[in-house]
């Protein structure tokens, strides 16, 4: 039997799939080194699937689409680039600094024209643009509070529309949602949300787990019929 992929193995095949593939700009490597100076995790997406969220938005054709948690905006610039003329991106975050410093980041990138970002805690923000009417987004990623994954996704719904695609990322948790004892508050919010869309009959979805320099991990995609 072959031996677990070690952290140091799943990162150099990262390594060489970016070398074919991805090509990370100046404008993309400006997030990730701002994140180390301010010594922030290493939360923000992978090049590899900043890569897949653009391709993702590319192939479905997205003109809108909705982004929970932008941190400095590495994934923001990814998808932003992926929108046509006249395409918005809408994007939320708790943070002041993090809004502010991914708007002069998407500046920087040419893309600050595509987005509006929101700075509010993640469910007044979503909230507001549901009492606003707001017209349905095409693909909507989330990745911030795994916690409060049901609340954002029963929001979610209300700004979507048939076809609409929803990525949920870091559902995995390297395996701990597969564990039911485990008491972990964010563990329990993904499988509150992953009972959520198994009982919404208006929802196709499956889930991927990945490896790689993030590690072993995953996320759901769930398209609205």
């Amino acid at each position: 039997m072959p031996a677990p992929l070690d952290d140091l193995t799943q990162k150099r095949v990262d390594d060489w799939i970016e070398h074919y593939l991805i090509t990370e700009d100046e404008a993309l490597l400006r997030p990730i080194r701002q994140a180390v100076e301010l010594d922030i995790p290493p939360i923000s997406v992978s090049p590899t699937q900043g890569a897949f969220l653009k391709l993702l938005s590319q192939s479905i054709g997205a003109k809108r689409i909705l982004e929970i948690g932008c941190l400095l905006g590495y994934s923001t610039i990814w998808l932003a680039r992926s929108l046509p003329e006249g395409g918005k991106l809408v994007s939320l975050d708790i943070f002041e600094r993090n809004v502010r410093m991914a708007g002069e980041n998407c500046a920087f990138a040419g893309v600050r024209d595509k987005v509006e970002f929101h700075c509010n805690p993640a469910e007044r923000s979503l909230n507001i643009l549901v009492n606003d009417g707001v017209e349905p987004f095409d693909l909507i990623f989330m990745d911030a509070d795994k916690v409060s994954y049901p609340i954002y996704f029963d929001r979610v719904l209300h700004l979507s529309k048939p076809g609409t695609v929803i990525i949920a990322d870091n559902i995995i948790r390297k395996g701990e949602v597969a564990d039911p004892a485990s008491t972990l508050p964010a563990v329990r919010g993904i499988n509150e949300f992953m009972k959520m869309v198994q009982e919404d009959g208006r929802l196709e979805a499956t889930a991927m787990q990945t490896v790689g320099s993030k590690g072993h991990d995953g996320f759901a995609m769930i398209r609205v019929k």
